[in-house]
């Protein structure tokens, strides 16, 4: 998949990864980037800073009828990326109602499976084309302290692989982006060293170019992954322990 004169549209566009993607599109050479975000105007920095190509568009994943413009306003993509989430904070049982769960089950699941849906017939005009979805960690390994948005992104890395298979027929490959901890707005409560969403941004667009599957995109989720493998049932025992945590830190 080439970046270069690709034209790619940024779910979540105006700050953390979304805004690190956008960046790296522009710096890739892709001829338009559109960033998307609920409120459009939090995009207009990234528009000023290039505006031969970027396009801030007005975007709420949660919404069919928002999704339903932003496909019809950008007949053009041929890079998806989902990369808008939401994370509570929150855990199963302590929550005090569905709420926190359903939400997030809402934006970073069924908001990405409806992107796809909307975008699939767009991307089908350009072969190749390309997915990319931005999960987590916590979508190789549960992790309890994370609440709704772990089993969530669990949902959106089987999604992600069943859409591969859908739509791998008009050649649009899907791709599953595992992120560890980042420096983020999402990440503040989490203590100790966390990625640069500049290095998150460039490892998603490596791996959207070679059209893998699933890419491990920072250190913290190659070392997740490892431990996965190495000793499941330690590590399962390990974010159990964060529940009593005083504080959630990375190891590095």
């Amino acid at each position: 998949m080439q970046i270069e004169n690709s034209v790619a549209f940024v779910t979540g566009g105006n700050r953390g990864i979304g805004e690190a993607l956008v960046r790296a599109f522009v710096a890739a050479g892709a001829k338009r980037v559109y960033a998307a975000a609920r409120v459009k105007e939090s995009a207009a920095h990234l528009t000023a800073e290039s505006p031969a190509q970027v396009i801030a568009i007005q975007l709420d994943v949660s919404d069919a009828d928002s999704i339903a413009r932003a496909a019809a306003e950008c007949p053009d993509v041929t890079i998806l990326v989902n990369n808008a989430g939401q994370f509570h904070n929150q855990t199963l049982l302590r929550a005090a109602d569905l709420a926190f769960a359903r939400s997030e089950m809402e934006v970073n699941y069924f908001g990405p499976l409806a992107m796809c849906r909307a975008f699939a017939p767009v991307l089908a005009r350009s072969r190749p084309s390309a997915i990319a979805n931005v999960l987590s960690a916590g979508a190789i390994v549960a992790s309890p302290v994370m609440g709704g948005y772990s089993p969530s992104k669990f949902a959106a890395r089987a999604m992600s692989a069943c859409l591969r298979a859908e739509l791998a027929e008009q050649e649009t490959v899907v791709t599953a982006l595992i992120v560890g901890s980042v420096d983020t707005r999402m990440a503040a409560h989490v203590k100790g060293a966390k990625e640069r969403p500049e290095t998150v941004a460039a490892a998603a667009l490596a791996a959207i170019r070679r059209g893998v599957a699933e890419a491990d995109t920072d250190p913290m989720a190659i070392e997740v992954r490892a431990a996965l493998l190495r000793e499941p049932e330690a590590l399962a025992r390990g974010m159990a322990r964060l529940l009593k945590a005083a504080e959630i830190k990375t190891g590095r």
